[in-house]
Parts: structure tokens; sequence; C-alpha cells
């Protein structure tokens, strides 16, 4: 069976046919990647696929979103798109609904497919992932991705999760003081102020604050490429900061989860990999008290497919009509 995946953020809507296999996980055919400003509309774009696929689009789709998929109008944050699911199938010209399901649901339902060279070890044993049991999956971007991945039995069940917004929890007094500014403007001060993307420009200012040094407002881009290059020294002490605040938070969510694995996505966690595997990730993720030990068992890897959304709508639609 053939289907098409998508997967759609604020900026981006990536496309692919996805073939699906009973004895195997989805293949994907060549990715399709369109600027969300482009176009005026999903079904806008979907067109576009459509004629540069060359050829007429399978009638069934996956569809992941950047955010909730409830409701009778999808709204994107960072874009001007809007979906109402109950005519969606009709708009794309499918045959039936398609699967909507959240874009961090895909990234859970993608690692459950994942061969385990594209798992990375970046902590905890050695060794094959555990066949049972929950998976706490976890990425930074734009805000903190969230989601559980329970292996029972031979089935694959992804949760979604808003564990990004959880009360973020200062450990150290450097991230005291982070929390009283952060809370300056924001009564409730969510994990996800401080690891994500936007979350290293909040720990830059602190640390220029505190420091009494003096910055030069930027964008997130160049003060990431400033951090992980080392040519900015505030930039990459800042960085040591969020690896370490990351690390406490994906511990708390494995706790708080019964999980007994880890998986880290996203192309932001590929780009500080080494600094993942170090020990300002592991330590702190392990720093749980009566846990540690406990902590200490988990084998942390890091996904670094090139495309898990699309092959997680993939194998989120060939699970769902196993």
């Amino acid at each position: 069976m053939r289907i098409v995946a998508v997967d759609v953020g604020g900026t981006h809507a990536r496309f692919a046919i996805a073939h699906l296999r009973d004895d195997g996980r989805p293949v994907l055919e060549e990715v399709r990647k369109y600027k969300t400003a482009n176009h005026a509309s999903l079904a806008d774009a979907w067109a576009a696929f459509g004629r540069d696929s060359g050829g007429d689009l399978p009638r069934a789709a996956c569809i992941a979103i950047a955010g909730p998929v409830d409701g009778e109008l999808i709204r994107f944050t960072n874009n001007g798109w809007t979906l109402q699911p109950a005519t969606l199938g009709r708009d794309l010209g499918l045959d039936g609904d398609p699967l909507l399901i959240n874009d961090f649901a895909a990234m859970a339902a993608a690692v459950a497919v994942l061969e385990d060279e594209e798992l990375v070890h970046i902590g905890g044993p050695e060794g094959p992932m555990p066949e049972n049991g929950v998976t706490t999956v976890i990425g930074p971007g734009t805000g903190l991705g969230v989601a559980q991945l329970l292996r029972w039995q031979g089935r694959r069940i992804v949760l979604a999760t808003e564990g990004g917004h959880l009360d973020f929890a200062a450990l150290d007094d450097f991230e005291e003081k982070l929390l009283r500014r952060l809370r300056q403007r924001h009564r409730r001060v969510s994990t996800e102020r401080v690891v994500s993307g936007p979350g290293l420009g909040e720990i830059h200012e602190t640390l220029a604050f505190v420091g009494a040094h003096s910055i030069v407002p930027g964008d997130d881009a160049t003060l990431w490429a400033a951090a992980i290059e080392g040519t900015d020294k505030l930039a990459a002490q800042a960085l040591d900061h969020f690896i370490m605040a990351f690390g406490s938070v994906a511990g708390d969510l494995a706790l708080a989860h019964g999980a007994n694995a880890v998986v880290v996505t996203g192309g932001l966690a590929n780009r500080i990999r080494d600094r993942l595997a170090g020990p300002l990730f592991n330590d702190r993720f392990r720093a749980k008290g009566r846990f540690a030990q406990r902590m200490a068992e988990f084998p942390i890897r890091l996904a670094v497919h090139p495309d898990p959304g699309l092959l997680g709508a993939a194998a989120a639609y060939q699970e769902a009509n196993r």
C-alpha cells in the first residue's frame, strides 16, 4: 500500500510517498520540502507536491502537525494555514479522512521502527533497546517536544504529551538567577522556556547580566552557531548550562513516565551530539538522589534518521491499520 506522508511545521511542509509493508518499516520515496509562506494552504502545497512527483498521488495520507490535532479547526502558530479535519480528506482528494497526528508523536512513531545503527549511544549502558516498556522521546526545537513510546508484546503505542510545559526546576545558583529573571516576564516558567532553541538566548542574556558583560542582541541561529563553534566564549558557556538543564529535564520526564529508555531526537540535538554524550548531560540526567542508580541503567540514544517526522507519519499509519 502507498500513502502520502506529510510533516507540517511553521516554516516548511515536507512530503513523501511512503510504501507500507507487512514485514518491515515503511519505505520513503524522495522527500520534497515546501515553504509554507509560499503556499496559501496545505491543499496548495499538496497540489505542488503532486505536480513535482509527476503522477497521481495515493488516496490515503498521514499528516503530522506541529501542534494539537483535536478540535474542529486546527491553526498553526507560525504560519497562516488552517485545517478543517471534517473536510480535509475531500480537499486533498483522498478516499477518506487522513490520519492526523501531533508532530512529536510522529517522532516517537519513527523511534519505534529505527534500526540500531540509527540510534546512536549517548549515555547509559551499551546494547539493544528494551523490547518492552516505555521509552521517553524528547527533543528541543522551537519548543520542547515530548512523547512516550510504549512497546508491549509486539505492539508500538505512541502517547503524545505536553511534557515540555512542566515547571522548570532550578538546581544550582545560576539556574535560580535564570528562573528569577524569567519570572519577571512569565508568571509560570515552563521547561521549554530554557530547554529549547530560544532558551539558549535566555541563558546567554542571564550570564551577561550576572557577569556584567555587554552583548550584542542577535537571532537564535547566530547564537547557536557561535555556541557550537566556540567562537563566542559566553555563548559557549550558555550552551554548557543548556546541556545541563536538558539532562535534568530528560531525567525528570523519564522518571515521571516510568520509562526504561530515552531517545533524543531532532536536528538541534544532532548538532550537539558530542556534548550530549558528555558528562554535563549525563551527570545531570542521573542526579536524582535515591534513584541515581536506577537512572544509570537507562539506555540513552540519539535518533539520527534524516526525516523522522515523515518516517513516523508513515509508521503511525501502518501501526493504526495493522
